[in-house]
């Protein structure tokens, strides 16, 4: 048996419990109460539809509405009545994109920074209790392996 089949065969008998894994980590970030939580750990006041679209904006922005609604799954006219939601609450921008002029693009305000940094805290304090059996080598390679799988992801054509 070649080395090639011997690693495919590996790998085919632990996709399952990787889909598995990932579909049980989905299933808990997807929980609207995670989300209230953090919002209440944050000690601010958002509503939790707009949460992640705030998120989506401050880590990607700038940001096109049908991009950000695509990586939220979620559709675009839904998406743009809630960018400007954000927008009239003083925590995004929309601007023309740099390269398309046809296109707007969303952006984090200095109070939305400053509503991220809030939940950026509240989330290190959570992931810390998370986190807090496991050996400080175990959470790096962790981090290192899921940025290597999100980057081959993101590479995949569709």
């Amino acid at each position: 048996m070649s080395r090639e089949s011997v690693q495919n065969t590996h790998i085919k008998s632990q996709l399952r419990q990787l889909h598995g894994a990932l579909l049980d980590i989905v299933s808990v970030m997807n929980r609207p109460q995670r989300d209230d939580a953090l919002i209440h750990a944050a000690g601010i006041k958002l509503d939790r539809a707009l949460f992640p679209l705030l998120v989506g904006i401050g880590r990607l922005g700038p940001v096109g509405v049908v991009d950000l609604a695509d990586r939220v799954g979620r559709d675009y006219t839904t998406v743009s009545r809630q960018i400007g939601k954000l927008e009239m609450l003083g925590l995004v921008l929309r601007q023309e994109s740099a390269t398309d002029r046809r296109v707007r693009e969303a952006v984090i305000s200095a109070q939305g920074r400053a509503m991220l940094d809030a939940l950026d805290a509240a989330r290190e304090r959570i992931g810390s209790a998370v986190f807090q059996n496991w050996l400080e080598e175990d959470i790096a390679e962790l981090v290192r392996l899921m940025r290597k799988f999100a980057d081959t992801l993101m590479a995949e054509p569709e």
